[in-house]
């Protein structure tokens, strides 16, 4: 099966090596439409961050960030260990076949495999029509996660094969529904630097599944039932650890870290106060006739045509069209008092 493996490996390695693109404007046969759709949808990615400019101090002390880790740390555990530990526990305590366990333990992972998408769907409807983001992300994965700690108790106090196997295949199943949580939430939270916090979530979340099977060992030392009790109460206990830290630290709102630097500035953008005398003797009215009434122009800003004629010929002032009214024929002069203020 190692060579089957491996030639399924370089077979899909071909495959993405000529079907995929690094973003979507790079891409040759995706439409105009699509394009837009999916960078709207991901946002600002298209300039990649370097090592200088990311925020790491930021990303470091945000608890968002810790507990998209968390979740990654819990999925990770109850991953490897149904993946690599289900068959020797179907084996040791329900006598299974080595054939028997094998087969058994794949049946919920491809359950799950129908599971993913579903919630994936679901999620997305959800936050489109009536929850916020945080919302969403909150309630698949807690919700998915809570399940999933739940049937591992089940699993831990069985005494039946139909009823560990049963709590297997659900508290897998379940999981699923914590894909469209936490394994989506970097985009969520700050889509500029998704990758890197994939990688980081991931890359911590891999050393629970290396420490997963060692501890796992350590405990069934004879491999008996009451050792295996203690292996699934210990990854439901942590699945639900994962619950409580997700449920109060996450968030689907985009991090103000996570703002481009363009985007920053705009928000930080405060109207003046008062408007400069010489802008109002300088006859831009401000909403009115007479000038100098910003609070009003902020509120009701003016659509109107800015062209005027400077020796003879037709220029278009293409600056705040929205917050001024300004008059035909006006001087180059006095067109400084604006600028200067500003």
């Amino acid at each position: 099966p190692f060579y089957v493996y491996a030639i399924c490996g370089i077979a899909w390695f071909c495959f993405w090596w000529k079907t995929s693109y690094e973003k979507p404007s790079t891409h040759p046969k995706i439409s105009a439409e699509e394009r837009d759709y999916i960078e709207e949808s991901i946002g600002e990615v298209d300039l990649p961050p370097s090592l200088k400019n990311i925020p790491w101090k930021a990303i470091f002390t945000s608890m968002p960030v810790y507990a998209i880790i968390v979740a990654n740390i819990a999925r990770s555990w109850s991953f490897f260990l149904l993946i690599m530990k289900c068959p020797k526990y179907l084996k040791q305590v329900f006598d299974c076949t080595t054939a028997e366990s094998g087969i058994l333990s794949s049946v919920p992972h491809l359950i799950m495999a129908i599971i993913v998408p579903i919630s994936g769907q679901l999620a997305d409807r959800l936050r489109k029509r009536t929850l916020t983001t945080t919302a969403v992300r909150k309630i698949f994965n807690c919700g998915g996660f809570g399940m999933e700690a739940f049937f591992l108790l089940i699993v831990a106090f069985a005494n039946s094969y139909t009823t560990a196997m049963a709590a297997l295949i659900l508290a897998v199943s379940f999981s699923g529904f914590a894909i469209s949580g936490y394994n989506v939430n970097h985009l969520d939270i700050a889509p500029r630097y998704a990758s890197i916090l994939m990688g980081l979530s991931n890359g911590i979340g891999t050393i629970s599944g290396i420490l997963c099977p060692v501890i796992v060992e350590y405990i069934t030392t004879q491999g008996t039932k009451r050792q295996w009790m203690w292996v699934f109460i210990l990854a439901s206990s942590i699945h639900f650890f994962g619950v409580i830290f997700y449920a109060i630290f996450a968030s689907g709102e985009k991090q103000h870290w996570a703002e481009a630097a363009e985007d920053a500035q705009m928000k930080e953008w405060v109207p003046p106060e008062e408007v400069p005398q010489n802008i109002v003797h300088s006859g831009y009215g401000y909403g009115n006739d007479e000038g100098g009434n910003l609070e009003a122009s902020v509120r009701q800003p003016l659509y109107e045509n800015t062209e005027r004629t400077i020796g003879g010929q037709q220029q278009q002032r293409p600056y705040m069209t929205q917050t001024y009214r300004s008059s035909n024929n006006r001087s180059i002069a006095e067109d400084d008092a604006y600028h200067q203020a500003y």
